[in-house]
């Protein structure tokens, strides 16, 4: 399991005074009222910040982290990821699991059979949708319902589907 989360993305400067604009990539903005401890991941490393202050301004949030004062110290973190520990994530409801938890894992059918693997969670209004890379190399999209998605064991990685008429049709 990743040890790091990304909460967000530096999109640019904000002011003059250190402060950054943020594009969350949290299901819950609000975590940024509470954020402390984060880190940038620069590619090279992973430089640890404290945050000072969080607000926000249309879909963004503007955060201000301490010891970065000026526009020139925070200009390189533009287009770098936020990230918080695994231990300072949001806590999850029951079957609730974060999506980089899912991605990679082993899709088998409720008869038993391997299916293929997790490729990606898109987001949608309704409900998340698992894009499954198939045995034969095709993607299949199933919807996250009950009825779809039957379980999904972190121990074991593995997701267990059952395969709707039509599903498999597109």
């Amino acid at each position: 399991m990743e040890q790091f989360l990304r909460v967000g993305v530096i999109t640019s400067s904000h002011g003059l005074r250190g402060e950054v604009k943020v594009f969350p990539t949290t299901d819950d903005v609000n975590r940024f009222k509470k954020l402390k401890e984060a880190y940038i991941d620069t590619g090279k490393e992973k430089v640890p910040v404290t945050a000072e202050s969080a607000r926000f301004f249309k879909n963004m949030v503007i955060l201000k982290f301490r010891g970065i004062d000026r526009i020139e110290d925070c200009e390189c973190f533009k287009g770098k990821d936020l990230l918080v520990t695994r231990d300072k994530a949001v806590r999850l409801g029951p079957d609730e699991n974060f999506i980089v938890d899912l991605i990679g894992l082993r899709v088998v059918t409720d008869a038993g059979e391997d299916f293929g693997t997790v490729k990606d969670i898109l987001q949608t209004g309704a409900n998340d949708v698992y894009v499954i890379e198939g045995r034969d190399g095709k993607e299949y999209l199933f919807p996250s319902t009950k009825e779809c998605i039957l379980d999904v064991n972190l121990e074991k990685q593995t997701v267990t589907v059952h395969i709707l008429d039509g599903l498999l049709d597109l």
